[in-house]
């Protein structure tokens, strides 16, 4: 693949490493995240710098980079927490933050957003009954996401006795009660164990067969590689987009790592 390489100098003048049969493309089916031209600033401080980028639906895509590179604030403005200074954003074909669209998404932030002095199972009724889920549905729905956490055995603890890993555990079980079309993780597997973590991806993949989509971020360059397509965000900027395999071909590297320090350096014009 190394016609989809661009060179080094094209990357210091402000290129990324990716290539229009590369890049992530709804062209053969539905999209269900699209961005174009996104800018958000704060004060004198730059977080997003154009961000564009269209995520089909029925995948997995991670979002990759180190804190304070626009990913959190990224998610925030496509729930429509957060307005940019300019630019667009679609969900599922509304702008984002319409309300037609919310119980369509679930979102579990970085931060812990459960209630800490009911149960675990009180938690994950309470946001199944806030998105319309009721019932038999609801009771079925939430023994399914206990199972998938491995908090079944835990369900009638307060969350306040929980360890910090098991607070996550129950966030993420929150989000996912509505089954919702699309899912905005934000460092949903910090604090989660290396079997735990790899029981996560065999469930998002089973959402993505049944046509969900799945937005996550991480710091966990390795685990990304189960994504179908990654996008790596450095100082607010796209820099690298694609599968995993075509991100490593272009930066002719051998893992995630390697390739998200090759195009950092690319783009800070330092060798390479």
């Amino acid at each position: 693949m190394s016609e989809l390489r661009p060179s080094l100098q094209e990357s210091r003048n402000g290129g990324v490493f990716e290539s229009s049969e590369s890049r992530i493309s709804a062209a053969n089916g539905p999209t269900a995240i699209s961005v174009f031209g996104l800018v958000k600033r704060f004060g004198d401080n730059l977080a997003l710098d154009g961000v564009a980028l269209d995520v089909p639906t029925g995948q997995v895509l991670g979002l990759l980079g180190p804190n304070g590179a626009g990913k959190t604030t990224l998610i925030r403005i496509l729930l429509g927490l957060t307005r940019p200074t300019s630019g667009h954003a679609q969900l599922l074909g509304k702008p984002a933050g319409d309300r037609a669209v919310r119980p369509r998404v679930g979102y579990m932030p970085q931060d812990l957003a459960v209630y800490t002095d009911l149960s675990v199972q009180e938690n994950v009724e309470l946001f199944g009954r806030l998105q319309g889920i009721h019932g038999e549905q609801l009771r079925a729905r939430g023994k399914e996401v206990l199972h998938l956490v491995q908090l079944s055995q835990r369900r009638h603890d307060i969350v306040s006795e929980l360890s910090g890993g098991m607070r996550r555990r129950v966030s993420l079980a929150s989000a996912l009660v509505a089954d919702p079309d699309l899912l905005l993780l934000d460092e949903p597997t910090v604090g989660v164990d290396p079997e735990l973590r790899s029981e996560f991806w065999e469930f998002f993949h089973r959402l993505t067969a049944r046509r969900k989509t799945v937005v996550l971020t991480t710091h966990y360059l390795d685990e990304a590689n189960r994504a179908d397509n990654i996008a790596f965000l450095y100082s607010g900027r796209v820099l690298a987009t694609g599968t995993p395999a075509e991100v490593k071909s272009r930066t002719g590297t051998e893992n995630l790592e390697d390739a998200f320090l090759r195009v950092v350096r690319a783009r800070k014009g330092e060798g390479v």
